[in-house]
């Protein structure tokens, strides 16, 4: 499990074709300690798990499932800056709200407007399946970062960026047009599809 509070921005150093899937090499400054094997790293929010840890660096496979909701392994192409966060331990502070690391799919980022102070104001596109999903002043993470639902249009939603987000994450670079992994909140999921259940029972009856 994550927060989507990112604790460096990392580098793909390489990728490789391994069967249907990819595999990937990923350089880090990631604090904690050292990286063991089997422990778990969200990378642009995708819950990896380390294969071959070494000094500043792992090895991590994706699975065909990941590469079909990420866009492919175009995204993964080496020299590409990741966001990267180590699962939380026991006892840590939630600071961003719970991630669980499994990509939903991509989204566009479709504006993006510069305001007073360095913050910025991304809007993306929001599909007619997720709209249940997506509530003002709910979470969302994008990219594996946490973020803060500040408005909800008909076929988009926006998010404020603070400076510190900026500066830490890879949003600082992102423009229009890009596409972020999403993955939605869990709560808003699993109580979206709580109040769809009456539904569908009286539809068996």
């Amino acid at each position: 499990m994550f927060t989507g509070l990112v604790g460096s921005r990392g580098r793909l150093l390489a990728a490789r074709s391994q069967g249907a899937g990819l595999r990937l090499e990923v350089g880090h400054d990631l604090a904690g300690g050292p990286l063991v094997s089997g422990e778990s790293v969200a990378t642009d929010g995708v819950c990896l798990t380390v294969a071959e840890p070494a000094p500043g660096r792992f090895a991590a496979e994706l699975s065909p499932e990941t590469l079909a909701r990420t866009g492919g392994a175009a995204r993964w192409r080496p020299g590409r800056e990741v966001n990267l966060e180590r699962a939380l331990a026991a006892g840590d502070r939630i600071g961003g709200h719970v991630v669980q690391g499994h990509a939903d799919g991509l989204l566009r980022l479709v504006g993006w407007r510069s305001l007073p102070g360095g913050w910025v104001e991304a809007r993306i596109e929001l599909p007619v399946r997720a709209r249940a999903w997506i509530v003002e002043k709910g979470s969302v993470a994008l990219d594996g970062v946490s973020l803060t639902v500040s408005r909800v249009g008909g076929n988009w939603f926006e998010c404020a960026l603070v400076p510190a987000t900026l500066a830490a994450t890879t949003f600082g670079a992102r423009r229009p047009g890009d596409r972020l992994v999403v993955e939605y909140d869990v709560l808003a999921k699993v109580a979206a599809q709580a109040a769809q259940a009456p539904t569908r029972a009286r539809g068996r009856a």
